[in-house]
C-alpha cells in the first residue's frame, strides 16, 4: 500500500532533492570507478534503491553523501568481484574510444584508461580525493579506512598513473 502520510511525502521529497543535487556526481564517480557507462547506470540505480530503502539511516548520518558514496563503492566492489570470476581483467578495459578531434575528449579517455589500470581501492581513492574533491578525512570515511591509508593509496595510485602515462606517452 502506498504511503501517503506527511512523513512519507517528506521523506520522498528529501530523497528526490538528494538525487537531484547528487545524482550526476554519483554517476560520474560510478563511471570512473567501473569504466563503463551502462554498468555505471546500473550501479547508481542500485545504490539509490538501497539509499531510499534506508533513507532514515542515511539522512541521520553525519554526512548523508558519504553514506551514499559508501553504498556506491560497495556496489562497485560487489560487481567487480562477480565480474573478476567470469571476465579476465584485460577484457574489462571498457568501451572503445570514439574518434573525436577535441583534445579534451582524448584526455578524458586517456584518464579513464589509466584509471582502469589501477586496483579498485586506489582507483576509488583517486576518484573521491582528486576528481570529486573530497578531503582525506571524507575519503577515509567513504572507504572505511584511516587517513593514512588514503595517503598511501593516493601515493601509489598517482605513481601508477604516472607510470601509465610515461608508458603510453599520453599527456593530460
Amino acid at each position: 500500500m502506498k504511503q501517503t502520510d506527511d512523513a512519507g511525502t517528506g521523506r520522498d521529497a528529501e530523497f528526490r532533492e538528494f538525487v537531484r543535487s547528487r545524482g550526476t556526481p554519483l554517476h560520474r564517480s560510478a563511471y570512473l570507478l567501473c569504466g563503463d557507462r551502462h554498468l555505471a547506470d546500473d550501479v547508481v540505480q542500485d545504490t539509490l534503491v538501497k539509499a531510499y530503502q534506508h533513507w532514515r539511516r542515511v539522512r541521520q548520518a553525519d554526512s548523508p553523501e558519504a553514506y551514499v558514496r559508501r553504498i556506491l563503492l560497495n556496489e562497485v566492489r560487489g560487481r567487480w568481484r562477480r565480474r573478476e570470476r567470469s571476465v579476465p581483467v584485460a577484457e574489462f578495459a571498457g568501451e572503445p574510444a570514439v574518434a573525436d578531434p577535441a583534445d579534451d575528449v582524448i584526455r578524458r579517455d586517456g584518464l579513464r584508461q589509466a584509471l582502469l589500470t589501477l586496483p579498485l581501492r586506489q582507483r576509488a581513492t583517486v576518484v573521491l580525493r582528486y576528481l570529486e574533491g573530497l578531503s582525506e578525512r571524507e575519503t577515509a570515511a567513504v572507504l572505511g579506512c584511516s587517513t593514512g591509508t588514503v595517503k598511501s593509496q593516493s601515493s601509489r595510485a598517482l605513481a601508477g598513473l604516472k607510470s601509465f602515462f610515461d608508458r603510453t606517452e599520453t599527456k593530460l
